[in-house]
Formats: C-alpha cells, sequence, structure tokens
C-alpha cells in the first residue's frame, strides 16, 4: 500500500465517478481481502460502453461492453492479473443474485491520469458492475444506495457458470 497525488483535472461522472482532485493523497493497494463463498465488497457503478465513463476498453479482451451484459471489473488483487478473466462471479445483495463476468481491472495502483479519466485508483475490495448488473440486483436509480452498495460476492465454478452471461 501506498499513495499517489491526484492532479486536477475534469473526468466523466456519468455513474457517480469521482474525480481526482489537485494535491490531495490517494491511497494505492497490491492487494485485496480474502476471496471466500461470501466475499463482502462494495458495488460501484460503471459503464463499460464506448463513451462510458469506463473510459478505455476493458483489460480482458480490449472491448467495450454494452450497458445491458453483466459485467465487472474487480479491484487490483482480486483481478490477480487476469487470472479472472472471462470468469464469473456470483454477487449477491438486496435479497437477489446476478451472475457476472469479470472483463476489466478496477486499478487499486494507478490513477488520476488520461488512463484512468482522471479518477482516483480502486479501494482494494470494489466489484465495479455494468448497469445490467444492478438492475439483475433490483436496485432502483433512485435508491439512496444506487452507485455504492455492500454486497457479497464469489467465483462461480464452471459446471454452474450461465453460458449466456
Amino acid at each position: 500500500a501506498g499513495h499517489l497525488v491526484g492532479s486536477g483535472h475534469d473526468c466523466n461522472t456519468q455513474d457517480y465517478s469521482d474525480c481526482c482532485t489537485e494535491g490531495k493523497q490517494y491511497p494505492t493497494y497490491d492487494c485485496s481481502p480474502p476471496v471466500t463463498s461470501h466475499t463482502p465488497a462494495m458495488l460501484t457503478l460503471n459503464s463499460f460502453q464506448k463513451g462510458g465513463d469506463g473510459g478505455a476498453p476493458s483489460e480482458c479482451d480490449n472491448d467495450y461492453h454494452d450497458d445491458s451484459t453483466p459485467v465487472v471489473a474487480l479491484s487490483t488483487g482480486w483481478y490477480s492479473d487476469g487470472k479472472r478473466c472471462g470468469h464469473q462471479i456470483l454477487i449477491s445483495g438486496n435479497g437477489n443474485s446476478v451472475k457476472a463476468t469479470v472483463v476489466d481491472e478496477c486499478d487499486s495502483m494507478h490513477g488520476c491520469g488520461a488512463t484512468w479519466d482522471y479518477q482516483p485508483p480502486c479501494d482494494n475490495n470494489i466489484v465495479d458492475a455494468s448497469h445490467a448488473v444492478w438492475d439483475a440486483l433490483g436496485v432502483s436509480s433512485s435508491s439512496s444506495e444506487y452507485g455504492m452498495m455492500a454486497v457479497t460476492w464469489r467465483d462461480v465454478d464452471e459446471d454452474e457458470a450461465d453460458p449466456n452471461v
């Protein structure tokens, strides 16, 4: 863990994204909490579409993903150098569960530059999810939890993966 200093610049605030503040120190993390059958995390909202607040194409496939597709980015430690790319996770929250495919890293080590749309580094416990994930969990855009909500997640075994996700 360490810190980086923010540089002031506008960023895409479409999905409640924070923009780096000039001179502010942001923590960085090279690991995440251990993954269990009910790993606690904070679910955040991200658009993986071209022109969305996700910025660049997804790390795993160098492509964009429609907001109607259940996809996620995981904090650096959970992303595990891409070892979870293309794999599904089961996210539980708001009394519902949804399977989503890992397509990107929510970078916990870097941020505040153009590559990261001038957003700070992710915390080490983030599942950054598409609109489809939030919809499947039944969280209304008018809910106070929309955009940031406590959830649990786990890896999905190949034999229980949903081929339609």
